[in-house]
């Protein structure tokens, strides 16, 4: 995957107050990460020694992304790539970064299982935009940056109604220049459409879609109109 930053403009990410999740769906995130932890506090120690047994390094990878308002947090998922390989923080299912183990949990989403300590501490929220990097996140434009003003999510209508081949040709790269002039605008509009309006209906029907998504049923992508307005451009206030 080509690194190549010609073209693209690069600006900080500037820190906000954000806008914040409702209490209703403040009080899901934790209900919901307290249940998935108590529930799953076996698989995620013996997924934690699988890491740890097949590939050398740490079972839990640790890495700061863009939070609410562009605040940085620690996000945890468990490491599905070999130590010490550099490359795009973009990462295929095909790239040869991946362990064996790594492509497994990445195919049924259980890597991200950890993310369950972020929502319960407040940094995540179960459905939302997923968390970009920084190195990533300087690249974007002005149509796109509104995102970072939102609580970043587990899971989220782009995770599961939306594929980089939506907009990529055949054979074409996930590179940089790909990622954030196509596929971060396309993905950015498909969450639009859940953050314009985020009940709690919508929520419950987006993580069904996730449960769904994780078996193997195929979903139609949205069709996201085009990027206009920003949702929540009213600042730091919290929604609803």
């Amino acid at each position: 995957m080509s690194e190549d930053h010609t073209g693209l403009a690069e600006r900080p990410v500037d820190p906000s107050d954000g806008v914040a999740p409702s209490a209703g769906r403040r009080a899901l995130d934790v209900a919901g990460a307290l249940a998935g932890l108590l529930l799953l506090s076996v698989p995620l120690l013996l997924l934690y020694g699988l890491v740890r047994l097949t590939s050398p390094g740490p079972g839990v990878f640790r890495q700061t992304r863009v939070g609410q308002g562009g605040r940085p947090f620690t996000m945890y998922k468990f490491r599905t790539m070999r130590q010490g390989v550099g490359g795009l923080t973009v990462t295929a299912n095909c790239d040869p970064r991946l362990t064996r183990v790594g492509k497994l949990l990445r195919r049924w989403s259980l890597d991200e299982l950890p993310q369950l300590v972020n929502v319960l501490r407040g940094q995540m929220t179960l459905v939302g935009p997923r968390p970009e990097t920084y190195d990533l996140a300087v690249h974007y434009d002005a149509r796109c940056r509104w995102i970072f003003d939102h609580r970043p999510g587990l899971t989220g209508v782009s995770e599961v109604r939306f594929r980089d081949f939506d907009v990529l040709g055949p054979g074409e790269e996930v590179d940089l220049v790909n990622y954030i002039e196509r596929i971060v605008p396309a993905r950015v509009a498909v969450d639009a459409v859940y953050l314009r309006e985020p009940t709690l209906g919508a929520t419950v029907r987006a993580l069904v879609d996730t449960v769904r998504h994780i078996l193997g049923f195929t979903l139609p992508p949205i069709e996201a109109p085009p990027l206009q307005a920003p949702p929540g451009e009213d600042g730091g206030r919290r929604e609803g």
